[in-house]
């Protein structure tokens, strides 16, 4: 079952996350832009959500909801995440990019993330699809 874990108490509030356990996808919602002491909860939620997957192969489905242009130390952070969940298991990342201004550049600058990483990732603006997507790639595996 999956347990929704935040990094706010002000739930879909900018600055905000939720991360759900959904079989072999870790779902992760983005809220905004996160606060650098946010960012670091995260990455602290993050780590710990990954264990739970014990070693088995499994998907990240990210959704960004808003957001900005993220700055270097907010990409080297998302570096070292990505680096983490892979060491854990992680195969492929389908991120959503859903009401921002600034969607082709997002794009870029994950794109730069995970190919530093060298994981299997693509960015959609459609959730479903991006669900379908990475199931799909996790069946292949």
């Amino acid at each position: 079952m999956a347990k929704p874990s935040t990094g706010n108490k002000n739930e879909h509030k900018p600055g905000s996350y939720t991360i759900e356990h959904q079989d072999n996808i870790l779902d992760t919602r983005v809220y905004g832009p996160l606060p650098p002491k946010i960012l670091e909860q995260y990455h602290e939620d993050m780590r710990s959500a990954c264990e739970c997957f014990q070693g088995k192969s499994w998907g990240a489905l990210v959704t960004y909801y808003g957001g900005e242009l993220l700055t270097p130390d907010t990409e080297n952070t998302l570096i070292r995440i990505a680096k983490h969940r892979i060491q854990h298991g992680m195969v492929a990342n389908a991120t959503v990019i859903l009401e921002s201004k600034h969607t082709d550049l997002q794009q870029m600058q994950l794109k730069r993330i995970y190919q530093s990483c060298q994981l299997e990732f693509h960015v959609f603006t459609n959730t479903e699809i991006a669900r379908n997507w990475l199931s799909q790639y996790l069946a292949q595996q």
